[in-house]
Formats: structure tokens, C-alpha cells, sequence
């Protein structure tokens, strides 16, 4: 939808909501509801402002300490949402509605450089410097519950219902049972602008997936947020739950592999993985070199790294195969399709950071000359001489901490910024006490 459509819709009274949405640094979709006059008389031009701590909260919503750019000191300033007008789309399944997102500015106009968007749009920048592109495809894994989201919290998530009883890998019986559900989610998504490929059972139960065509990198990104957010919306309108956590149980995790590219800037553009060996060798050996210090890019949270299990389909060790779902760099396609998959980040990653760490390290890889090792052949899983990837959240911050690629691709500020979500994650985990340890220690210790 481009802004003339939209006052015409709105002056036919089609339409009568836009949401203006920025993506934080949980990956969530933040904003307001404004009139779609509104919006068209001042927001669409102007922007609108909303408050800096968007950007310096935990999942919670609470304030915390340790951010520069954010803090009672500073007052809790304004910040301001640029509409992208580029990315103005349906909502199909709310009535009257449209979403916009936005690029985040300070009110002198310059970049909120801690913002995702912001941090995703300055690596493509280096990449356009080369006359590169990126493409990218992500990849969802959810579990659906016949429980609502309110049933859920009321029971402490525990004993909760999923949608199937069994596993229902490529099982057309098994996903049969939530087709309701999940067509629903496809049609509203292709309603909203994406280009839908197709949906999947998984392993877990319950588990689902839903997979949309690659695009460049910053669309993915965007839609990869409408896409999470909305198919919440849609399961709590049908009375269910989807969760996207890394790690519900015991059993399979809820993985985001990344599919990725780099195509020269012409018209059209141009893949190059497959017209100069060179460069794929040295990207992807740029993924192998960073890929340890730049996890907690695409692991965020405590519980990111109990999806890291041998035979799980998650990657455990720092290794890259052809086809090889064992490892956490999998190259696939040929020709114009070659590309690599990224297996190492779950459903929780910010797909605006996950992109962002891929990109820096494949220019690492490239700028430093780096050559590619031998693919690796079997079970990854086995390969005790590989490096493992970081096996908790407090691994990861502190590889990030000492990242030297991090802190020239992104800066000292965005650097310090999420090593201080790291912390805040990890302090709110280490003064949490969990069913686990009453299960344990209640009667017995």
C-alpha cells in the first residue's frame, strides 16, 4: 500500500487505524494506534514521538540501570518514530487497519544507533559501499496450544494442551488438526504483502512452521516482526496460544535458521555466491571465525542455550557442511540459489541483530582474507575436535565483550548496550527461583 491509497481508503472509510511500529530490542513490535487522519495530516511527514526507554527495558517492561542512552538521570527523553513509508501494509485480520514501521531518530534527526533497524540498516550500508545486497530467509518454529493466552498464565504454564498429540514432521493427517489455525495465519500474511511459500508440522508437539520467500534483508527483517507479532494476534483471536520460545521442553526446540546471500546492486540484481567462489569461501569462513562471539546476536536469552542439544537438530559445534543439518552453517541450493543457512539462532532471536551479526562477520571474513576449511562430513554433533558454540548466555556476553569485529562493525555504543541487556537478562535469571529447584529441594534437601 502506498500513502495515496491509504487516503483513499481512509476518505472512502475503509480505513480508519495505522499502527506506527519500531521493533525493540526484543524484537517486539512497540508503537501507538493513531487515527488515520491523524496520520495523514501530521505523523506521515513529522513522525511521532515516543519515550527513549522502548529501546532500555527488559522483557518486562520495566526500567532498568546500565543504559547510556536511556536512565531517570536523563529524564526518559523522547525519541522519534520515522514512518518507512516503503513498509505501509495491510492488517487483514484487524478491521480498518494499517501498520507503518519506523525508523528510529533522536528529535535532531540523527539515528538511535542502539536501534535494531538502525544497527541492521548501518551493515547493509557497508555491504551497499561494495555495490552488495543482502537477501535473507527466516524460518519460524512455533507451538500452538488449545489453551488461550490468559488460560496459560493462569496455570503457570503447566499443563497446557498442544494442538497435536504426536509428532507431526510432514504429517498431512497431523497438521490437518490446526489447518484452521494456521491457513488463516497464511492468508492474513499473504493478505499483508508477503509472499507465503508454505507451512509445516515439526517435531515437538504442537509444533508448526510457516515458511515466506527470501527477500532483501531489511524486508525480511521487517516482515519477519509483522509475521511473529500477527500470528499472536490471530491465534489469541481463535482462542489458542503460539509460542515462539527457544526452549519450551524437553523435546525439540523452536529454531529460526537464517538463509542467506549477497547479490550485486544492479538491475535486477545479481547473485554472487555462485560467480565468485572467492568471496562465498571467505564470507562463510567470516561466519565460522565470528560465530562464537557474535551468539549472543542470535541467542539473546537464558533460555536460547537449552535449545543447544546433541541429535536435537540444534547446533552444538562451530562447523559448516554441505546439506549437513548437523552442522551450524549448512550450505545449500546451486547456481544462482547457492546460499548458506545460519542454524545457530532460535524463534527468540531479533531478526534485525541476527542479520546484522551475519552480515559483520562475513565482511570480516572477506576484508581479512580469510580461506575456507574443508566442509565437514557426518555427524557435527561427534566432531569433539570442532569449537562448541557458547553453552550459556554468560559464555556469550563475555565472547562478545571481547569481540574486536563487533566493536568495529557496530560501534562502542551498541556494543555496550546490549552486553547490558546480557546483564540485565542474567541478573533477573540469577534472582529467579524455578519450579525445578522447589521440585528438587522442597521435601529432599
Amino acid at each position: 500500500m502506498n500513502l495515496d491509497e491509504l487516503k483513499a481508503a481512509a476518505s472512502r472509510g475503509d480505513l480508519d487505524t495505522v499502527l506506527l511500529a519500531m521493533t525493540d530490542m526484543q524484537g517486539r513490535l512497540q508503537g501507538k494506534r493513531l487515527t488515520a487522519t491523524h496520520f495523514l495530516n501530521e505523523v506521515a511527514e513529522h513522525g511521532a514521538e515516543g519515550c527513549n526507554y522502548l529501546l532500555a527495558v527488559d522483557v518486562d517492561m520495566r526500567t532498568v540501570e546500565g543504559y547510556e542512552m536511556s536512565s531517570w538521570d536523563r529524564g526518559y527523553s523522547d525519541m522519534l518514530l520515522v514512518p518507512d513509508l516503503d513498509m505501509l501494509r495491510p492488517v487483514p485480520w484487524q478491521e480498518g487497519t494499517v501498520m507503518c514501521l519506523a525508523d528510529v531518530a533522536w528529535l535532531d534527526g540523527s539515528d538511535v544507533v542502539a536501534s535494531p533497524r538502525q544497527i541492521l540498516r548501518r551493515q547493509l550500508a557497508r555491504l551497499a559501499e561494495r555495490g552488495w545486497l543482502a537477501n535473507a530467509g527466516t524460518e519460524l518454529e512455533f507451538v500452538v496450544f488449545l489453551d488461550t493466552y490468559e488460560e496459560a498464565w493462569h496455570k503457570g504454564y503447566r499443563d497446557l494442551r498442544p494442538a497435536n498429540l504426536y509428532n507431526v514432521d510432514y504429517s498431512l493427517l497431523g497438521t490437518a488438526r490446526v489447518e484452521p489455525l494456521i491457513r488463516r495465519i497464511r492468508n492474513s500474511m499473504a493478505a499483508a504483502g508477503m509472499v507465503v511459500e508454505d507451512s509445516k508440522g515439526e517435531c515437538n508437539f504442537g509444533q508448526h512452521e510457516i515458511n515466506f520467500r527470501y527477500a532483501d534483508a531489511l524486508r525480511t527483517a521487517d516482515e519477519h516482526s509483522i509475521y511473529k507479532n500477527g500470528a499472536k494476534e490471530i491465534a489469541a483471536e481463535e482462542g489458542m496460544a503460539i509460542t515462539f520460545m527457544a526452549k519450551l521442553d524437553e523435546r525439540e526446540g523452536n529454531s529460526c535458521h537464517i538463509h542467506f546471500s549477497l547479490a550485486e546492486d544492479s538491475d535486477p540484481p545479481t547473485p554472487l555466491f555462485h560467480r565468485d567462489e572467492q568471496l562465498f569461501h571467505s564470507f562463510l569462513a567470516g561466519q565460522l571465525a565470528c560465530l562464537r562471539e557474535m551468539t549472543l546476536m542470535l541467542a539473546p536469552h537464558i533460555n536460547s542455550y537449552k535449545r543447544y542439544a546433541a541429535g536435537s537438530f540444534a547446533p552444538t559445534a562451530v562447523a559448516w557442511g554441505k546439506d549437513n543439518r548437523t552442522c551450524s552453517l549448512r550450505v545449500v541450493g546451486h547456481g544462482p540459489s547457492l546460499r548458506f543457512e545460519n542454524r545457530v539462532g532460535g524463534a527468540d532471536l531479533n531478526p534485525y541483530l541476527a542479520l546484522s551479526a551475519i552480515i559483520a562477520s562475513g565482511l570480516h571474513g572477506v576484508d581479512a582474507g580469510l580461506e575456507l576449511e574443508p566442509a565437514l562430513e557426518g555427524n557435527a554433533y561427534a566432531a569433539s575436535e570442532r569449537p562448541r558454540l557458547p553453552e550459556t548466555l554468560r559464555d556469550a556476553r563475555e565472547l562478545f565483550a571481547s569481540s574486536d569485529v563487533a566493536r568495529g562493525a557496530f560501534g562502542e555504543e551498541v556494543v555496550a548496550h546490549y552486553l547490558n541487556a546480557a546483564d540485565v537478562e542474567l541478573s533477573a535469571f540469577q534472582s529467579a527461583v524455578t519450579d525445578w529447584e522447589r521440585v528438587r529441594g522442597f521435601e529432599r534437601l
